[in-house]
């Protein structure tokens, strides 16, 4: 069945003819070439553009080969487009060697509008930063939301979020039939599809440590942790001798490849960072379930991975919030630190949310709530919960929400 991806969909057609190479990243196999070649393609056409004017290419196929000579490719786009308006669509661009200059030579040229698709192990977020001078827009495409995902199942939305939870939302999966298929299918992507090539094309020596390095971060989505305290563990549990820069080095692998994305420790009041400590959520809580074999299932964790995840497949730079407290006990004043799971920034707006699977009462439902209160400014400040209640606000202007109410309602953090 067809999947409409929208978010993604209203930013490629807000990007057309901005200037830029449109650059279409994200985890190998979430859906990139199908948002571009099939749905941003019948955007065009339902908009009378002919189809003569938009120029595909598809680079991975056999007919194709002889462009994934440089000169050839930049040569025929030219070809195809001279004297009129086109939309090119450029799939697989890690097969040209040296593409970057095709591209920023495309860029000069005023009557086209360029979008590119690209396998995560050859075409970084790095990449876009460094080679197009600037002129490379980024669309992040992540696997399925809750809310796209749910489309699959009508009428069926409790077995739909179990089955979220378990399997997660990679689009291939909803051709799978049973869970044994699936199972199979999210180890295959993680060790064949991603783990080798990560490993191919950073020349990794260490393979071990880096599947050690996987595993660790997979059990331990959502907790504090860095280089050195990965090296340590590894060393006492795996007998490992892997340091902290090798550690540093291949966390960098993983989140190029968009398996997983890190969120830094922020001061709210201070309004700095701190280096010591992150968070690390994996892409897909499916990929992530898989790789442990489904051993690992704790709800509290998965729910905060899924919430990371949604919001920045909305668009929003995540932190964890750090507000300082001072307490006094048995007559000493003393700082500590307040957490809050989710600082989430996107332009002027930002919201503080937190993040508890059981609605909290009495003492818990403090502790939850004192680092919101402890802020101290005027942004909205939201606790998610995994229980289905109805949207409540309290007197301190906190709002309520369940998490499926949360997934499911694009407008929910205004709500």
């Amino acid at each position: 069945m067809e999947i409409r991806r929208d978010r993604y969909l209203d930013r490629l057609k807000r990007r057309k003819w901005n200037g830029s190479i449109k650059v279409i990243t994200g985890v190998r196999r979430c859906g990139k070439s199908y948002l571009v070649f099939k749905l941003f393609k019948e955007h065009l056409l339902s908009e009378g553009v002919d189809p003569e004017n938009i120029i595909e290419i598809e680079l991975d196929k056999v007919q194709n080969i002889p462009l994934r000579e440089p000169l050839a490719l930049y040569e025929k786009i030219v070809a195809l487009t001279k004297d009129k308006k086109c939309y090119v669509l450029l799939d697989e661009i890690q097969y040209v060697k040296g593409f970057e200059p095709v591209l920023n030579g495309l860029i000069k040229i005023k009557n086209i509008d360029v979008y590119v698709t690209g396998s995560n192990s050859k075409l970084l977020s790095t990449d876009v930063i460094t080679e197009f001078r600037g002129r490379g827009d980024e669309v992040r495409v992540h696997p399925l939301s809750f809310s796209e995902f749910v489309t699959a199942y009508p009428g069926k939305e409790e077995e739909a979020w179990k089955m979220y939870c378990t399997f997660g939302g990679m689009p291939e999966l909803l051709s799978k039939s049973d869970d044994e298929e699936k199972t199979a299918y999210l180890q295959n992507l993680m060790k064949k599809v991603y783990l080798d090539d990560i490993k191919e094309r950073n020349s990794i020596r260490l393979e071990n440590e880096l599947d050690n390095i996987v595993d660790f971060i997979c059990s331990s989505v959502g907790s504090l942790t860095n280089p050195l305290r990965i090296s340590n563990t590894l060393r006492t549990v795996n007998n490992s001798s892997i340091d902290s820069e090798t550690v540093y080095s291949y966390l960098g692998f993983l989140e190029d490849s968009f398996l997983f994305e890190k969120s830094k420790r922020y001061d709210v009041r201070g309004k700095k960072y701190f280096d010591t400590m992150v968070k690390y959520y994996a892409v897909d809580v499916g990929l992530r379930n898989a790789r442990l074999n489904f051993r690992q299932q704790e709800d509290t964790h998965i729910m905060e991975n899924i919430i990371y995840n949604e919001l920045r497949s909305r668009g929003f730079s995540v932190d964890v919030g750090i507000v300082e407290n001072r307490v006094t006990k048995a007559g000493v004043s003393e700082y500590r630190q307040l957490e809050i799971d989710f600082v989430a920034n996107k332009g002027s707006l930002r919201y503080y949310i937190q993040s508890t699977y059981r609605m909290p009462e009495g003492e818990k439902k403090e502790q939850e709530l004192r680092p919101l209160l402890k802020i101290g400014d005027s942004f909205k400040k939201i606790m998610i919960v995994g229980d289905d209640i109805y949207l409540r606000r309290d007197d301190h202007g906190v709002v309520t929400m369940g998490i499926r109410q949360f997934l499911l309602n694009e407008n929910s953090l205004d709500l």
